[in-house]
């Protein structure tokens, strides 16, 4: 004999849809982020190139533009931006356009490494230095 089971109280609660906007489960198309562009192009950007803000947000500003432009107080190369604001590559790189036709951000080259000084002018600059 089985023991009776117990009736809940207060029926199951009705799952939500799972489309509603904002509940945090399915994020905004990137396209709405990015919004329209009207002549497609993208500035050339690479994954290590160094973005610097060249002022504060202005009111306009998209809560994405806003939050590139706090971090990018100190410079920061695009694969980090994308990083931490959890975004791909290819959206981070149409709002930095966006921000880059604005001058609001500046773009600079990764600073290379300097390449070792050839071999033979440092043998030649030890022997000066010994025949002194």
């Amino acid at each position: 004999m089985t023991p009776p089971q117990r009736r809940r109280r207060h029926p199951k609660e009705e799952p939500q849809p799972a489309g509603k906007q904002g509940d945090g489960k399915i994020p905004e198309r990137l396209y709405v982020l990015t919004g329209a562009t009207e002549d497609g192009d993208r500035a050339e950007l690479d994954l290590v190139t160094l973005i610097v803000a060249c002022t504060d947000a202005p009111q306009s500003s998209t809560p994405e533009q806003a939050a590139l432009l706090r971090l990018c107080i100190a410079p920061l190369s695009v694969a980090e931006l994308s990083a931490y604001l959890n975004l791909p590559y290819s959206v981070v790189t149409v709002l930095l356009t966006e921000l880059l036709a604005a001058e609001l951000v500046q773009a600079r080259a990764p600073i290379v490494r300097q390449t070792l000084p050839d071999r033979s002018l440092l043998e030649a600059v030890m022997h000066g230095l010994q025949k002194l």
